[in-house]
């Protein structure tokens, strides 16, 4: 098939869209199939290259969105490269992600035809931007045969504020990416546990773990905090007392085999945080390296740690019960190979082995109407 693939954001930066809109591409180019993905591209983007399948919706600009700063791009120059790529790629069928986002989605929506399938991935309990939105973009999202949602959570926020249906379908991950050999430079003599997100992004909740780091190193002297990510850690740093800085490894942005092999290292992932998130695939990734996992009570998290049965729950925000339930866990062998075990069961499901052919039976469904 010839498939056109549409995310609103930056491919180049990080984040969950980007993540899963390149490994759908790359699953998809391994079957076989012709693949475009049209993504805002700019000279700003700080992760890996972008892949030549890509075909750039033109410069994205910063735009606050649900926590976080999503890099977007519209106006005439995109709608114009735009309706090019759909016009010189004669798809079989166009997948977009975030139809509702104000880029080049909704704008390829406006374009053409069809057949199109959209991916909704956003959670929240109720979104006032969308449900004003939500009759401007009716026409727009009329056009959609299939609609799919990365979890229930965000196929509850499309029925309230869109209407109609969605398939669920989540987000992928290749496990077998993520078999890595633990470091023993990052080991520490009192367990070791890691945190992945951007730095500065508040509701990833790193402020949090590091309140909780000097109640954590007066009871294990030797523990290890591993933390990875893009962007500035100095504010992070300057929540830890110097007694403890040393216990703290800032690693900054990491390739995959690092990230695997951090998490193999691991005795507990830990994920603090604050919300706005509508699935977890932090979690899988860490539950296919065979780390426990500690999270926020988030829904999203909830939901992928079924309720509490492959991973332990903490209350979010809640620094002295991360602190508690961290120390519970590390000092806890048993507990800790329980989620460990539990995890590496239940993240086959996850794979793109099993969600792909899910995924093609929507886009042969849409390709024949």
């Amino acid at each position: 098939m010839r498939i056109g693939v549409v995310c609103p954001y930056s491919l180049g930066t990080p984040g969950g869209v980007q993540n899963h809109v390149r490994d759908l591409a790359e699953a998809l180019l391994s079957l076989g199939h012709e693949i475009s993905v049209l993504a805002p591209v700019d000279d700003t983007d700080t992760g890996p290259p972008v892949p030549p399948y890509v075909v750039s919706s033109g410069r994205a600009v910063g735009v606050p969105y649900n926590g976080s700063v999503a890099r977007v791009t519209f106006g005439p120059r995109t709608a114009a490269r735009v309706k090019s790529w759909l016009a010189d790629g004669d798809f079989d069928v166009v997948h977009v992600h975030e139809p509702t986002t104000p880029s080049a989605s909704v704008i390829a929506l406006w374009s053409a035809g069809g057949p199109f399938v959209a991916t909704f991935h956003t959670w929240q309990v109720r979104s006032r931007a969308m449900s004003a939105a939500s009759s401007f973009l009716r026409p727009a999202l009329e056009k959609i045969d299939a609609r799919i949602a990365v979890s229930e959570n965000a196929r509850s926020m499309m029925v309230q504020h869109i209407g109609g249906e969605a398939v669920v379908i989540p987000n992928g991950l290749y496990t077998a990416r993520l078999k890595g050999s633990p470091r023993s430079e990052w080991l520490g003599a009192d367990g070791t546990i890691s945190f992945l997100g951007r730095l500065d992004e508040h509701r990833k909740g790193l402020g949090v773990l590091m309140k909780a780091v000097p109640a954590l190193v007066a009871e294990r002297p030797g523990l290890r905090i591993l933390v990875a990510g893009a962007g500035q850690a100095d504010e992070a740093r300057r929540l830890l007392p110097a007694s403890c800085r040393d216990n703290v490894l800032f690693l900054g942005a990491i390739d995959d085999e690092a990230r695997a092999d951090m998490l193999a290292g691991s005795d507990a992932y830990v994920a603090p945080h604050l919300g706005g998130e509508s699935f977890g695939i932090v979690l899988l990734e860490a539950m296919a390296a065979g780390a426990p996992v500690l999270a926020s009570d988030l829904p999203a998290f909830r939901q992928v740690l079924d309720g509490g049965r492959l991973g332990e729950l903490f209350e979010p925000g809640d620094v002295q019960q991360l602190t508690e339930r961290a120390l519970r866990l590390l000092s806890a062998p048993d507990e800790r190979e329980k989620f460990r075990s539990a995890g590496l069961n239940a993240v086959p499901r996850y794979d793109w082995s099993v969600l792909l052919p899910e995924l093609l039976s929507v886009y042969e469904l849409v390709a024949r109407q």
